[in-house]
Parts: C-alpha cells; structure tokens; sequence
C-alpha cells in the first residue's frame, strides 16, 4: 500500500468518526444559516489558487467558484451570501473537509477513486496532466534523468505519479518534495534539481511570469491525464447537486471562457480538449 493509499484509509476511518449520526445534517442548511460558503484553497498554486500580493485570493479555481456561490445565492434566495477563504495545503485540504472546516475545496485537487471513499466531487471543472520542467540545456527525455535530483509537490498526486513513472522505467531518480513552487523553481534555475514535475498549466503559468522564462522550457511528455473537480463532504447529496447545476448553468452560458481569459490571458482559449469536457459535464435541466 503507498503512502497516499495509507492516508486516505486513515482519512475513512476519521470521516466515520467525525461524520456520524447527526453531523450529516445538510451543507445547505448550514450555508442558510450562516450565510456564507466555506471555501478551500491553496495560496501557492498558480494558475489555479493563489494568494496575491495584496492578500487576497485568485486564480481559475478561485473565480470559478465566486460564480458557483453567485449561482448558488440565487438557488438559495441568499443574495447576501458570503464566501469564507480557508487556506489549505496540499498535504491537508482533504482535512479541512473530514473536518468541517470547509464546505468546498477549490482547488486544483485530480478526481480519483481513493480520493472518493473520503469526499464527493462535483461534475470536472479542467483537465490537466503531469509533465515537468527543465533548463533548456537539461534532459527532455525522463530517462536521461537517471542519478539526477528532481523536485515534485509536496503530497500531490503527482508526486506519487512521478514515483511511479520512474520506477516503472527503472530510472534511479533522487525525488526532492518542495512545499511551494516558487522555492522549486529556484532549485531548477540554480542547478539544485534537473527537472521539476508538476501539472502542466501550473508549469505554464510559473515558466511565464518566472524571471528566467527564457531558459526554462517544458519536456512533451505526459506522465497522467488528470480531471479537476470541486471536493466536498461525502454523502451530502442535496449540496453536490446545487454544486453541480451551477456549475452547469456556468459552463452552458459560457461564463466558464469569461472565466478562463480571465485567468490564462486574452490570446489564450480552452483547448478543444476542455471544450469537449465542459460540453459533457453540463447536466440539462
């Protein structure tokens, strides 16, 4: 068993202790009550979440679900609904859900099936896939990454993915984990690592407004196709589903391009990979 198959066991056992009997009265009910939406997030994970210069939150995931709680006030004839920012790591931002201290991570957080048995998830919000960094004089080819330091996020499913890309081609790889990008990118520019793994939008948001853009490139291989979606408390049937029909009356209007430009830059436009995945998860009414 891997360390993230051993940790979410662990997360299973805490959600029955902490989610039983009558703690699973209703998201709804609490929203109604307080006003406000708990959200999840990450202030170190361009182009995703992230915290700016002047405190507050930004980036795809986080203007993502400012209009699933504009969507979601009108559902719930709260027009004065609030939205509470919960920072997260990625190590645990599944905790903050298990323990009621967020009602949704927004987040760049891969739908999985080990990551179910703890959470819910909404319809898929992107997709992306692990690739990794390198000096434009480092190795593109993974396996030319042989005795070779390389860095990876802390607790993400990438790092897991890179492990076992690297196992599976018999590549001895020193695996360095690193908390924050922007001290990853550091190592990569000094020589400390070779390569560094990640999702590539996060890799394409960080090489662009990075200093040394111009000597960093991105290798073409895919190590993983990884679907985004919001998370949530498992079980909550009635909030998954507001969850989900706002996300949809988003992706029908189009919003969600409002919402990409605005994130990726004018010249930039969904793929025709992610149009198709907004056209699949939008649920008729």
């Amino acid at each position: 068993m891997n360390a993230i198959s051993k940790r979410l066991g662990l997360l299973t056992l805490a959600m029955g202790a902490v989610l039983g009997g009558d703690a699973l009265a209703g998201t709804l009910d609490d929203i109604r009550q307080s006003k406000t939406l708990r959200v999840a997030y990450r202030e170190e994970a361009p182009p995703f979440a992230y915290k700016t210069a002047a405190g507050q939150p930004a980036g795809f995931m986080i203007e993502l679900c400012q209009a699933v709680a504009k969507d979601l006030a009108q559902q719930l004839k709260i027009p004065d609904l609030k939205i509470a920012y919960v920072p997260v790591t990625s190590v645990n931002r599944v905790d903050a859900i298990l323990q009621n201290k967020a009602d949704l991570i927004c987040d760049s957080l891969t739908q999985t099936v080990e990551r179910r048995r703890v959470v819910d998830f909404s319809v898929p919000t992107f997709i992306d896939g692990a690739t990794f960094a390198i000096r434009n004089d480092g190795p593109q080819d993974i396996a030319k990454l042989a005795g070779k330091k390389v860095g990876v996020a802390t607790g993400t499913l990438t790092e897991q993915a890179t492990r076992n890309s690297l196992a599976a081609l018999h590549v001895n790889a020193e695996i360095v984990p690193y908390n924050s990008f922007e001290e990853a990118m550091v190592a990569l520019e000094k020589g400390n690592i070779s390569a560094y793994f990640a999702g590539r939008a996060m890799l394409t948001s960080m090489i662009k407004g990075n200093p040394a853009a111009a000597r960093i490139m991105l290798a073409s291989t895919f190590l993983t196709i990884e679907p985004f979606a919001l998370a949530m408390r498992r079980g909550d049937g009635d909030f998954r589903l507001a969850i989900d029909t706002a996300l949809s009356h988003i992706y029908r209007s189009g919003d969600i391009t409002k919402i990409f430009i605005s994130t990726f830059g004018d010249k930039d436009r969904p793929t025709p990979t992610l149009q198709a995945l907004y056209m699949i998860a939008t649920l008729p009414e």
